[in-house]
Parts: C-alpha cells; sequence; structure tokens
C-alpha cells in the first residue's frame, strides 16, 4: 500500500494528474465543434506541467507551502527533468509541427495572468501583489485563465471562427470551473490568509456551496442558448454538473488534499472520457 501511495503522490504532485485535466477540457472543445486534433491538448497539457511545477517551486522558495517542501525537494531532479522533457516537447510541437503560431497572441494574456498567479505584479511597501492576492479574484483568474486556454485558445489554433456558441462554450467553461474551484478555497478556508477574502471565509463555506450550485445551473442553461442545441450533450453536462455539485455538497475543510487534489480535478477527466465513450462512437 505504502509503494501505491508513493506512486499516486507522484501522479497527483508533479502536477500530471492536473496536466491530463487539462488536456481533457481541451479535447472537449474541439470534439463540441468537430475539430480532430491532438496537438493542441497535449501543448496544454505541457504547458500545466511547466507552470504548475514554476508555481510551486515559486511558492515553496517563499515559504508559502511547507507541507509540500520535502516531498519537492525529495523528487526535484525527477520533477527537473519532466519538466525539462515538457519543454523540449512544448518547443518542438511550435516550431516544428503544423502548430499555428498566432494561436499564441490569445493564449498570451491567460499565460500572463497564470504567471502572475504568484508572481508578484509589483509591491506596495512589504506587500506583494498578485492576482493571488487581489480580494475575491483568486478564484475568477484561475477560472477566467483555464476557461481561455482550453476553449478559446485550441478553437483559434484550429482557425475556427468564433460564433456565439463558442463565447456561449467559453462562459459556461469559466462558471464550470469556478465551481470546481470552490472545494479547494473550502478545503484552504482555514489555512489561506485573510487578505485573500475568498468566497468561503466572505460568505462561510455553506453560502459559498448554494453560489456553486448556482453557478453550475446558470452553466447547464448557457446550453440552450447555442445554434447547434444538442439534447446529448445536455444530458452529459447536466451529469457531470451534477457530480461536481456532489463534490461540492460533501466539501469541507476537514477533507484530505487527495479529496480535491485526485478526485476533484478528475471531473474533466470524467467529463471527456463519457464524450468519446457515448457521444463520439
Amino acid at each position: 500500500m505504502k509503494f501505491l501511495k508513493k506512486i499516486l503522490d507522484f501522479y497527483i504532485f508533479s502536477n500530471i494528474h492536473v496536466s491530463i485535466a487539462g488536456f481533457s477540457l481541451t479535447k472537449i472543445t474541439l470534439l463540441k465543434f468537430g475539430i480532430v486534433d491532438n496537438l493542441t491538448p497535449i501543448f496544454v497539457a505541457l504547458s500545466i506541467v511547466i507552470s504548475y511545477n514554476f508555481i510551486r517551486f515559486f511558492e515553496i522558495k517563499k515559504n508559502s507551502l511547507n507541507w509540500f517542501k520535502n516531498w519537492f525537494f525529495e523528487h526535484k531532479n525527477v520533477l527537473s527533468l519532466i519538466s525539462f522533457l515538457s519543454v523540449i516537447l512544448l518547443i518542438y510541437i511550435t516550431f516544428f509541427s503544423k502548430f499555428n503560431l498566432k494561436a499564441i497572441l490569445v493564449l498570451l494574456p491567460f499565460a500572463f495572468m497564470t504567471f502572475f498567479y504568484v508572481v508578484p505584479l509589483f509591491k506596495i511597501g512589504n506587500i506583494e501583489v498578485s492576482f493571488r492576492n487581489f480580494p475575491f479574484i483568486k478564484i475568477v483568474s484561475i477560472a477566467f485563465a483555464w476557461a481561455g486556454i482550453t476553449v478559446l485558445f485550441p478553437l483559434y489554433e484550429a482557425n475556427f471562427e468564433f460564433t456565439s456558441n463558442v463565447y456561449i462554450e467559453f462562459l459556461q467553461r469559466f462558471l464550470l470551473l469556478m465551481a470546481i474551484t470552490l472545494p479547494f478555497d473550502i478545503r484552504d478556508v482555514t489555512f489561506d490568509s485573510k487578505s485573500l477574502r475568498t468566497l468561503p471565509q466572505v460568505l462561510g463555506v455553506e453560502k459559498s456551496k448554494i453560489v456553486g450550485y448556482v453557478l453550475l445551473i446558470l452553466t447547464v442553461l448557457g446550453e440552450f442558448l447555442k445554434d447547434n442545441f444538442s439534447s446529448s450533450e445536455m444530458y452529459m453536462l447536466i451529469f457531470v454538473s451534477f457530480v461536481t455539485a456532489l463534490f461540492l455538497i460533501f466539501s469541507s475543510p476537514k477533507r484530505t488534499r487527495y479529496y480535491t487534489s485526485f478526485w476533484v480535478e478528475a471531473i474533466p477527466i470524467l467529463w471527456f472520457i463519457l464524450i468519446v465513450l457515448f457521444l463520439k462512437n
């Protein structure tokens, strides 16, 4: 069991799991719009590995991830190798494949938000200001960046015309990702700095859950606004929203990191698998 736990810890803490979630969300977008492409989802997955490992390193350097520090330094050589290989593959996809370089322009603002999620934008006295430290902005910046990277970026790279359906999909993804992110804020409500003023800190855990349910309802209702309304995609979205709501219901500050970092982050992977099995065959 200890060996299996070590494998699971490495899978989660090396950010492989979250990168597969990013791959899944990007593939979901492309499949929904009838585009066959694997390069862009892989590009997104590799970018997540690199950026998240950088964020973890930066946070440890700032002594804000003490629980994670020992594991990180114990595996730093392997993590460095994974990040290095990810950079090499990313360079290959960008410059030596059919990748649309102009898509980088769409990616830049979201990459900017990701980079300055922890890296300070500026200082006010001794206080370092990043997106993460703006009151109420933490959850919004995460969801907005992920929605842009997994919806707008892959569609632009594929030269897909940005119709109203694209913007509705972006809004739905933003709302869904906010709901998926809430269990993380609920988990960290007692550990996050009071200056962050996350939703659970301001509204309390139960009211934050209600906000999450409303976000999920709005996500589902958005499907009715699309020109190419699909009942099968609607049922799938309802199911995914229901699963997300269940995770919200059982979220609490007492939950382990596996609850959020593995199970909650597996929601996009589940969604992708269901689409492949039931909608695209």
